[in-house]
């Protein structure tokens, strides 16, 4: 644990005395911020075959360029909220956006692939530490009211743009460039935003003495890493390997020591607490097996348009925009879906949504088309995935207390981002399993198709859950 020092008096006014920049001015700031940390999670699918090729990655290797930025992404997020309260919300906007950077600029330059794979990992880190000072930034540059409630809506709009637009985004640059740009391209913009934020932006911080969990942060990105690590070691050395059960074996030694360190330490990187809650407990749960399932999504399907289909990285971005467009669509229409039926209803009917999509694109092989095989499963799948996720916030928000609203929301942030790494090590690591059985496009089809097939069982147990665990009357919230 890293105890702070008491906040002098000249450090605890909520601002610095700098002229305000105007409000378009930070919102545009910040949002550039956010834009850049969700476009990474996306933009690099579509670049995938050729970032292989490049650079001589295998086919399970491939995954580690996608798990090393999510998995210390979700490692850090909680700790990089916490810093930014304890050192100063611009402080940390300015730290977590040059770390982003200079990685990218590495990412881009990377000659060998354990160097493009430590760039992803110390990207993932900037954006732990940068994403969520983007939102603490507006919420304390705008007072309560209308003015906020823009902010914000501005903020989650260009997030969820981020995200559909980077399928896009990637496939433009790495047809008319190099896969190298889909890095590079944050190199420009994250100078010309860090330059912004260093003039423009009030520093503002909480006027408290608290601790920083660092140990908490790092053993759960160790855990979860060595654990993705032996998941991946079994397709080559088997479950029975020392390769494969030495990486298991401490992975969740270190994920026990996790929940010691957490359960003893005064200001807990995540407080077990919380999870006593049922809301709390069962939402995150779903969010989990969820996340493992929804997020290979992009990655099987940009490998099978291209490998399999032949597409072009741009022709293949452009596929993916009715699921994109689907994404926001369920996202958007959610919130008032909810007040119709209910959050539990809707979290389940999405959930439903998406398995059915995930068992129709399974059934992928060599001869399909973009209408029949791409199309229809993935704006189910999409969909669905847009219209799950708010509901599962808003039930595991309404069983806590008001003042650990912000804490539950990074909590189910992070349990999306470990399932979506955990779930693409066990997926990846069965289509690789598929593949290696056959030859051609129609073994990678197979494989792909296999790990489609593995997510829809996956998404069927996460809405055994939903119906089971989750609270379905807001009276039921806070109750066992």
């Amino acid at each position: 644990m890293v105890r702070m020092p008491p906040i002098t008096a000249a450090a605890q006014s909520s601002t610095s005395r700098r002229t305000a920049a105007p409000a378009w001015l930070v919102t545009l700031l910040v949002c550039a911020g956010q834009f850049l940390v969700i476009l990474d999670v996306s933009v690099v699918n579509v670049a995938l075959p050729a970032m292989r090729t490049g650079l001589g990655l295998s086919e399970l290797g491939l995954q580690w360029i996608v798990n090393a930025y999510v998995i210390t992404f979700a490692g850090f997020m909680l700790l990089g909220g916490r810093a930014a309260d304890l050192f100063g919300r611009k402080r940390i906007f300015v730290l977590g956006l040059a770390l982003f950077t200079v990685a990218s600029l590495a990412g881009g330059l990377a000659q060998e692939a354990w160097q493009l794979i430590a760039a992803r990992t110390v990207q993932g880190v900037g954006a732990a530490v940068l994403s969520p000072a983007t939102l603490t930034i507006l919420t304390t540059s705008f007072p309560a009211g209308p003015a906020r409630t823009r902010a914000i809506a501005t903020w989650t709009a260009v997030g969820a743009g981020g995200g559909a637009v980077g399928g896009l985004v990637g496939g433009v640059l790495t047809q008319w460039l190099s896969w190298r740009w889909v890095l590079l391209v944050n190199v420009p913009i994250g100078a010309v935003v860090l330059l912004g934020a260093v003039r423009w932006l009030s520093e503002s911080r909480r006027d408290a003495v608290r601790r920083l969990d660092v140990p908490g942060a790092l053993l759960v990105t160790g855990g979860l890493g060595l654990v993705a690590y032996g998941i991946v070691q079994t397709e080559t050395d088997g479950w029975g390997s020392a390769s494969a059960l030495l990486p298991l074996a401490a992975g969740l030694a270190v994920i026990a020591v996790f929940i010691a360190v957490e359960a003893r330490a005064k200001a807990p990187l995540m407080p077990l607490g919380l999870f006593r809650l049922r809301s709390v407990s069962a939402a995150n749960a779903a969010m989990v097996l969820a996340g493992a399932a929804m997020f290979s999504m992009w990655y099987f399907l940009s490998l099978y348009v291209q490998n399999v289909l032949g597409y072009r990285p741009l022709q293949a971005g452009l596929s993916f925009i009715p699921h994109s467009l689907s994404i926001v669509l369920g996202s958007k229409i959610g919130p008032r879906l909810m007040n119709r039926v209910g959050a539990k209803t809707l979290a389940v009917t999405g959930a439903v949504l998406s398995a059915a999509g995930m068992a129709w694109q399974g059934t992928m092989d060599v001869h399909g088309t973009y209408l029949g095989t791409i199309l229809g499963p993935g704006i189910l799948m999409a969909l669905g995935a847009g219209l799950t996720a708010t509901p599962l916030a808003s039930i595991a928000t309404s069983g806590a207390d008001p003042a650990d609203q912000g804490l539950v929301s990074g909590l189910m942030n992070t349990s999306r981002q470990m399932g979506g790494a955990l779930g693409l090590s066990v997926l990846s690591t069965l289509a690789a399993s598929r593949i290696e059985q056959g030859h051609g496009p129609q073994a990678l089809a197979d494989g792909y198709g296999l790990a489609f097939h593995i997510g829809a069982l996956v998404l069927l147990a996460a809405i055994a859950l939903m119906v089971t665990a989750l609270p379905r009357r807001r009276a039921d919230l806070t109750h066992g």
